[in-house]
């Protein structure tokens, strides 16, 4: 039977319920048990897709093409799993599998766009048991599906849920939480409250903590453990931890501190060190340490072993960060700096990266608007202060975006880039940008652009993939884990692939509708641009390449110490223990030539992809693979709506006799 462990939070939101639950699920891996995680998002949107980065964060895209909340990355990168688009449950989703198993066919279902299919036979359908029915039943198939490469079902199953007990907009999964424990049975769920104990002028109130924990158990639901976040750096007092003890009608042993430590890779060492794997053990009757004699299944020797090395390796990696002295500055040329979680697997890989060549990252942030020379005019100050971070930074790196504003700024920065030598990494737009720069000052097409930003422009460096929408922007972008294909004789000299290994075709997660314009590929190529990642048929340009400052003795004016473009977005396949080699070699070159040459004799030891295997299909196999379940859906969708349509009478019938004989 899975466990089940419920993550909620009370006061505010934002306070790391899901560093903690992924926290708990790596604790729980380093027993040995196999750990998957579902995040509860309570809007109506269907997923993260469309929502602006500066309110919700990054959109994070999963290998099946899943845009979802950047939470999920935090369960990825701390348990090395692979979910998938059913991991993010949000209300949205919810309704509209209700709504399309609702029976009648009306103007509503018409405006959907989809065939309603008739499953509740005519009954009212109600927030309670239909919609609570559905959340628990989701969460149940999906606890289920294999995340590793074990291929079997997972031991425990972590469920954040998002925002704060209280919302309107929660309530209807507090209620199917609520059922869900009796479902499961008392032996198979627990709950962490994760709430926020204000620090005033040194003293640590309670009541906040004390009001939530009131509200979370008179909707029925009572905590196992109250994770008590403060925002400072001292731990939580004794005195704090009786109190709320107390008043909270849980043991001492229940409450624990979560505290701000210098990284948040301390903090599953901070949870364990207070005992949390030993209380869940007892609580879940998980039977993984060896003093809980409770009647649990166990894990089997291998592993455990498995566990005890990823524990191994995990202190290893923090207790690493505390001794490194050298510095690495990045500079992060970006749209969206106002909210720094717009980027956070940019980040993450990052700070991944640094790890591994033993460096303190230190990040600029710079409002790529701020380079651009109308902010010289308008605010001197914030123009002299971002070009100053860019200047000073030992590498330059633009990530992805959407929409013109801005990227004037960001060309400017990777034309300082490519002319002073210093290592420069674009990702998605960052690519693009690099290329149109690279045809406005070298190959002197002075108003190349993107067709993105002037869809009437003569010289469209960069254009709209012909098969994606130009009018539905939610889900029809290329998402999701795509082939890229090196060219024959680059292993010889490209720094990308032997970074990657010297595989001749690697996988990526994308996210994008624009492409580089094969018109101008051979004009680009010819200049010194190489493409030397292209998809499987050769088509579509993926990864961009300068040539090192040498080549068979002779010094070319285009040379570069490390000048990448990728069009996928490898931040999405980051893991602390197994950084995401492209970031492994900016970080490196950022560090000098020495550190770059090491990082590449390292990687084409070690380097392993970061999927199962069994994801890494090409891309004629994943059109195909979509093709039959569009195609299974449709058929079940007609066949169920042909009977309505064909007989409404007979239909009609048969609802009253289910109707009949429920009554």
């Amino acid at each position: 039977m899975t466990k089940y462990i419920l993550v909620s939070g009370g006061v505010v939101s934002g306070i790391g319920k899901g560093v903690i639950a992924s926290s708990t699920g790596l604790l729980l891996k380093t027993t040995g048990l196999k750990v998957t995680a579902i995040k509860i998002d309570p809007y109506m949107n269907i997923d993260a897709g469309t929502m602006r980065p500066t309110e919700h964060g990054e959109v994070y895209v999963l290998n099946d093409g899943g845009e979802v909340d950047l939470d999920l990355g935090n369960y990825e990168r701390y348990l090395n799993v692979t979910l998938s688009r059913d991991n993010n449950i949000t209300t949205g989703k919810i309704y509209r599998e209700v709504i399309e198993k609702e029976a009648s066919v009306n103007f509503f279902s018409s405006c959907l766009g989809r065939d309603r299919k008739g499953e509740y036979l005519g009954k009212t359908v109600q927030i309670v048991p239909h919609v609570t029915n559905a959340i628990q039943d989701w969460i149940e198939r999906v606890s289920k599906i294999p995340v590793d490469e074990s291929g079997e079902e997972p031991d425990v199953c972590i469920v954040e849920l998002g925002g704060t007990v209280g919302d309107i907009e929660s309530a209807p999964f507090v209620e199917a939480m609520r059922q869900f424990q009796f479902r499961v049975g008392h032996d198979n769920f627990a709950l962490i409250h994760v709430s926020l104990v204000p620090d005033m002028h040194g003293e640590q109130k309670t009541k906040p903590t004390q009001t939530t924990v009131h509200s979370l158990r008179g909707l029925g639901l009572l905590p196992d453990l109250i994770a008590c976040r403060l925002l400072v750096p001292q731990p939580l007092n004794p005195a704090t931890k009786d109190k709320i003890s107390m008043f909270c009608h849980v043991a001492s042993e229940q409450v624990f501190g979560v505290h701000d430590v210098s990284s948040v890779y301390h903090v599953p060492l901070l949870l364990q060190s207070q005992g949390i794997v030993e209380f869940l053990d007892k609580r879940l009757k998980l039977g993984v340490c060896p003093d809980n004699k409770n009647g649990g299944k166990g894990v089997s020797e291998e592993m455990k072993k498995k566990g005890m090395e990823l524990e191994e390796r995990w202190r290893d990696l923090t207790s690493g960060q505390e001794r490194l002295f050298d510095t690495v500055s990045i500079a992060l040329v970006g749209k969206y700096t106002d909210l720094k979680d717009s980027y956070m697997s940019v980040t993450k890989a990052l700070e991944h990266s640094a790890f591994r060549v033993h460096r303190k990252l230190t990040i600029q942030w710079v409002e790529s608007s701020d380079l651009e020379p109308e902010m010289q005019e308008s605010n001197p100050k914030k123009y002299h202060d971002a070009w100053r971070a860019v200047v000073g930074a030992g590498g330059i790196l633009v990530p992805g975006g959407f929409g013109h504003r801005g990227t004037e700024g960001m060309m400017l920065a990777i034309k300082y880039a490519r002319e002073a030598k210093i290592p420069f990494l674009g990702i998605c737009l960052g690519f693009q940008l690099a290329v149109i720069e690279w045809a406005r000052n070298v190959l002197d097409i002075s108003d190349a652009t993107s067709a993105e930003f002037n869809p009437t422009s003569p010289h469209p460096v960069v254009i709209f993939m012909p098969e994606i929408s130009t009018t539905h922007m939610g889900g029809t972008m290329r998402l999701g884990l795509r082939p890229t294909v090196f060219e024959p004789g680059s292993e010889d000299w490209s720094r990308v692939r032997k970074l990657y290994g010297g595989k001749g075709k690697i996988w990526e997660r994308h996210r994008h509708r624009y492409e580089v314009n094969p018109a101008y590929v051979d004009k680009l190529a010819a200049s010194g641009m190489n493409f030397v990642g292209k998809d499987e048929k050769g088509e579509r340009m993926q990864v961009c390449e300068l040539r090192g400052a040498e080549r068979d003795a002779v010094i070319l004016p285009t040379g570069h110490p490390f000048f990448v473009g990728l069009q996928a977005h490898p931040e999405f396949c980051t893991r602390p223990l197994n950084p995401s080699p492209i970031f492994v070699g900016f970080v490196a070159a950022s560090c000098g030539p020495k550190v770059l040459e090491a990082q590449i004799k390292l990687q084409l030891q070690t380097f392993v992809p970061p999927h199962p295997t069994g994801s890494m299909v090409s891309e004629a196999e994943l059109k195909s693979a979509s093709e039959a379940i569009e195609a299974a859906a449709k058929a079940k969708a007609n066949g169920i709506q042909g009977d309505v349509n064909s007989d409404p009478e007979s239909r009609h019938m048969n609802v009253v006799q289910v109707v009949n004989a429920d009554m």
